[in-house]
């Protein structure tokens, strides 16, 4: 039974090392990373064409809005309603409807924190906006309101509180009795109207329906949900936008369809360029300590080793990023391939020319009998050599690098500068009317200055902008390397930085064309109001 045991412990001990020679897969994650890039890039290049208004349409509308509205719109009864996008003539508000991504989405409009005191009446004008019936193609937009209110009083008093047009018309109001008892249900009040047509001078009223009896204090709310008609996905110039991201601080608008056009060059030219460049860099690592490597094998080899031993013994050595590489030949080593072939395959697998030639060197020298120890040195010293060089190109094309990234964020700067705050400062002087059109604007002298659209001058500046990432990162990586692969890495890394840039400060709704939402613009001050008529 013993021997039994001491068996089982003999078999654990036996550990077999056996690391052959793999098939590269470089090549192959690289071309895997070009095809999934490449897909994409040519999908979000398609999203940006389809709404970037390159491609004309014969209703107006972005080729992408006409495409998948033609397909998925639909009533109410199921009934399709892509023709309606198939045609010469723009989308009425029924289409619009129709069509998921077009829908028209209230926004709440609120009149809060007002607060009355000591009245036997009073009331305020208000106005309430809305979608304009010429939009809706006949339909009836709903606009609910409601009303909530708290009303107290010094003594129990009865009340009324009345929301009418200008013409005196009532549409709700509400009746109560104050309550002294600190019982809030009793002094709480509200109303609610399932639609309240856009118009202006609305009156909120209220009555203290007792001689001689006041209402000490009356806070109110008054929210609406409030139609535009524009869809809320899209702007007045029917340009993709996209839903609303809300971070808190700050509202973005991600799938801007601007944001495609970097998106398409950022996945064209920086995955593949990231992961070659990775590449590079961990052979550039292993050439690092491969000078290193030469000068301990030199010694060893000066000791009486053999180069088989040497170089086992030196596989408990630390040399960074060749270490796996010097424990691979090893292996092999200790499976009887020979030193000629070890050294072979090591050099084809890391693939540099200073790694080849001087590999090439040893190999001869062992081949021919000569004295490796000298080649080895020699071969060590020329690779230091190289090396110290390149380290030297390096730092000398640092502050060139340098001042291309500078300029690049100088010229980012100026842009975002331009179309933040000169373009619609000019916008804004030029203006004459309120359909913002191209018609009328300033007179200096005999020179007319026509309105300008900001809109178009923050597409323009944001498509230079990635042009010139592409442009400049392009010339920094060629300087630095020699190599496509890096200037198209830095040509992404700019390109990602002015898709920051310009979301968090160019983006901003004013300037891609979201309509503001109005108030409801309640007068400055209180009114007495004359009473009520109810009719009869």
């Amino acid at each position: 039974m013993r021997g039994g045991e001491n068996l089982a412990k003999k078999k654990n001990k036996i550990i077999v090392k056996l690391d052959l020679p793999k098939d590269d897969s470089t090549l192959t994650k690289l071309y895997a990373i070009l095809f999934v890039s490449i897909f994409l890039g040519l999908v979000t290049g398609a999203v940006w064409a389809t709404n970037s208004g390159f491609i004309p349409t014969t209703n107006g509308e972005p080729m992408f809005t006409n495409l998948y509205c033609g397909i998925t719109a639909e009533d109410s009864q199921g009934n399709s309603m892509g023709d309606k996008f198939n045609t010469n003539i723009k989308p009425d508000y029924a289409a619009n409807q129709s069509c998921s991504i077009l829908q028209d989405a209230p926004d709440r409009v609120v009149w809060e924190d007002e607060e009355w005191r000591t009245f036997s009446k009073q009331g305020k004008n208000f106005d309430v906006p809305g979608v304009n019936p010429d939009q809706t193609s006949g339909i009836v937009v709903l606009q609910p309101l409601w009303l909530n209110c708290s009303v107290d009083a010094d003594t129990p008093t009865d009340y009324i509180i009345a929301i009418r047009s200008q013409d005196g018309d009532i549409l709700e109001s509400h009746q109560g009795t104050t309550d002294t008892d600190n019982n809030p249900d009793n002094d709480g009040c509200g109303m609610t109207l399932e639609h309240i047509p856009a118009d202006k001078r609305y009156e909120l009223v209220a009555f203290s329906q007792e001689e001689g009896k006041r209402i000490s204090v009356m806070t109110f709310d008054v929210t609406v949900h409030y139609y535009d008609g524009i869809p809320s996905n899209m702007n007045n110039k029917s340009y993709w936008l996209g839903p609303e991201l809300d971070l808190g601080f700050k509202s973005l608008r991600p799938f801007i369809f601007l944001n495609f056009f970097g998106m398409m060059f950022f996945f064209l030219l920086y995955p593949a360029s990231y992961y070659w460049e990775r590449v590079e860099n961990a052979k550039n690592e292993v050439e690092e300590k491969f000078p290193d490597f030469l000068r301990d094998l030199a010694e060893y080899w000066k000791g009486g080793l053999s180069m088989t031993v040497a170089i086992q013994t030196l596989a408990t050595s630390e040399y960074g990023a060749l270490n796996d590489e010097v424990k691979k030949m090893s292996d092999q080593l200790s499976w009887g391939i020979k030193f000629s072939d070890v050294i072979k395959q090591f050099a084809d697998r890391v693939g540099t020319p200073l790694v080849q030639r001087a590999i090439a060197l040893i190999a001869e020298a062992d081949r021919a009998g000569g004295k490796i120890s000298d080649i080895l040195v020699t071969a060590a010293n020329d690779s230091r050599e190289l090396k110290f060089l390149e380290g030297e190109r390096k730092r000398a094309i640092g502050s060139y690098i340098a001042v291309i990234w500078t300029s690049y964020f100088v010229f980012l700067g100026v842009i975002v500068t331009l179309a933040v705050v000169f373009i619609p400062a000019i916008a804004g002087s030029n203006s004459s009317g309120e359909d913002g059109g191209d018609s009328g604007g300033q007179t200096i002298g005999n020179m007319t200055i026509r309105n300008i659209d900001p809109l178009f001058f923050l597409t323009v500046f944001y498509y230079g902008v990635t042009m010139q990432a592409v442009g400049n990162g392009t010339m920094a990586g060629l300087m630095s390397t020699g190599r496509f692969s890096t200037g198209f890495k830095h040509s992404g890394m700019m390109i990602l930085v002015s898709l920051v840039v310009f979301n968090f400060l160019a983006f901003t709704p004013n300037l891609i064309g979201i309509t503001e939402v109005p108030g409801l613009n309640p007068s400055s001050g209180a009114f007495v109001p004359a009473g009520l008529y109810f009719g009869g």
